[in-house]
């Protein structure tokens, strides 16, 4: 009953999130307070989202990203892609997507995205075109680039983790780029060629985006010194960030770099607060005790049980994969990526030997799986930073993400039971 009842609680979110019928970010908290009625979070928990490392760490790169608006940096770093790139659609968003998929190979997608974040819609004011056309790109980019290294998303990490602790060996730091590599360039051919016909081509600018770059503008003629002090700032918050966690957690690394650009005036504490999308935080945290209660009441287990008994026997490699390449993709476009794969990496194991297939290959189609959250705003935090900027709708995930899924399927389907066979 339970799990029922989740699964219920679950429906209604989803449906809520189609239709709109509320904010998003409402639906969501109205999700964690239900959960907590239902009894599957205690009523202590349900907030703790709140206070979450990745909130926290996404609010602070916002206020990075922020401070490089408010100091001119990111006017002066967008005029000179204009320049060297051009003013097409096309070129622009092949530089923001390839730019954001190197990157997040070896940075937090989420610092990644924050950062790139003000750096193009200055792009856009400067070349006259619509956000809406270049930040969702620039997101799966984001998203997408992560896939190709160990440490690019949790997802690839906790695969990696869960071998070690069945007493396999994990995946070498490069290993993923075997498929990475291939599943981004094709996820960045698609959105250029075919993709942008999906994306929104109203005029709808988002949060102040006029408003931020003539302030931009400004700030970069009256105290040039600013500017340079955010560069600072901004390049060091990005080799701490991709240095890892042994000297300082992510998420207080991004509250020193705040830290540091507020006492050094590059902008104010009240621009340092309005410059968080709070919409985007409540959303997240909202949604995280739904994936608790998910977990916790049996749901998810029923949902992959349910997924999985129609597999059935073994009927080949490309069977096989494709069912648990759309199971992990359901789960994550409802729960974040980090969570489906603590879910299911640890089932794929189970899996792997009920069937008699390499659990490497049966992980790795899970790990890519999880990472393809492109259909909806919750699944992964860079989909959610530019939801507010850019003005987007949650169907408009659906409408240009879906088909973003099945380019990455159909790679996946030729390379992983090529380069990882599930019966060798």
């Amino acid at each position: 009953m339970g799990a029922t009842a989740c699964l219920v609680i679950l429906a209604i979110i989803f449906f809520l999130f189609v239709t709109e019928f509320l904010p998003l970010a409402v639906t969501a908290m109205a999700g964690a307070v239900a959960v907590g009625f239902a009894g599957f979070v205690p009523m202590r928990d349900i907030f703790n989202g709140l206070s979450n490392d990745m909130v926290v760490l996404m609010a602070g790169m916002l206020v990075v990203g922020a401070a490089m608006f408010h100091t001119g940096l990111a006017q002066r770093i967008s005029e000179w892609v204009v320049r060297h790139v051009g003013k097409s659609e096309n070129s622009l968003m092949l530089v923001c997507m390839g730019v954001g998929a190197l990157m997040s190979s070896f940075l937090s997608n989420i610092g990644m995205t924050a950062s790139l974040l003000p750096i193009v819609l200055g792009i856009c004011s400067a070349s006259r075109i619509s956000p809406r056309r270049q930040l969702m790109p620039m997101a799966f980019g984001c998203g997408l680039g992560g896939g190709i290294t160990v440490i690019g998303t949790p997802s690839n990490l906790i695969a990696s983790g869960t071998l070690e602790n069945a007493g396999l060996n994990g995946f070498g730091f490069f290993e993923f780029a075997w498929i990475g590599v291939p599943v981004t360039v094709a996820g960045i051919l698609y959105m250029v060629l075919f993709g942008k016909r999906f994306l929104p081509t109203d005029g709808a600018t988002g949060r102040g985006i006029d408003e931020d770059a003539a302030m931009a503008a400004q700030a970069l003629t009256n105290d040039p010194r600013k500017m340079y002090a955010a560069a600072v700032v901004c390049i060091a918050t990005l080799v701490m960030l991709a240095i890892g966690t042994g000297i300082l957690p992510e998420h207080i690394t991004a509250i020193v770099a705040v830290l540091l650009l507020v006492s050094g005036n590059c902008l104010t504490v009240g621009q340092a607060v309005e410059s968080i999308d709070w919409d985007t935080v409540f959303l997240f945290a909202g949604m995280m005790p739904v994936a608790t209660a998910l977990d916790k009441s049996g749901a998810s287990r029923f949902l992959a049980d349910a997924m999985l008994g129609l597999m059935g026997e073994p009927t080949g490699s490309f069977a096989i994969t494709s069912i648990l390449f759309f199971l992990s993709c359901g789960l994550t476009q409802i729960m974040s990526n980090t969570a489906s794969a603590a879910i299911l990496c640890p089932l794929g194991i189970s899996i792997a030997q009920e069937i008699g297939a390499d659990p490497r290959a049966v992980l790795m189609v899970i790990a890519v799986g999880t990472s393809c959250a492109f259909a909806t705003p919750v699944g992964t935090p860079p989909n959610m930073l530019v939801l507010a900027p850019g003005g987007y709708k949650f169907r408009d995930y659906v409408i240009t993400g879906t088909p973003l899924i099945l380019v990455c399927f159909l790679v996946s389907l030729l390379v992983i039971p090529r380069v990882w066979p599930l019966f060798p």
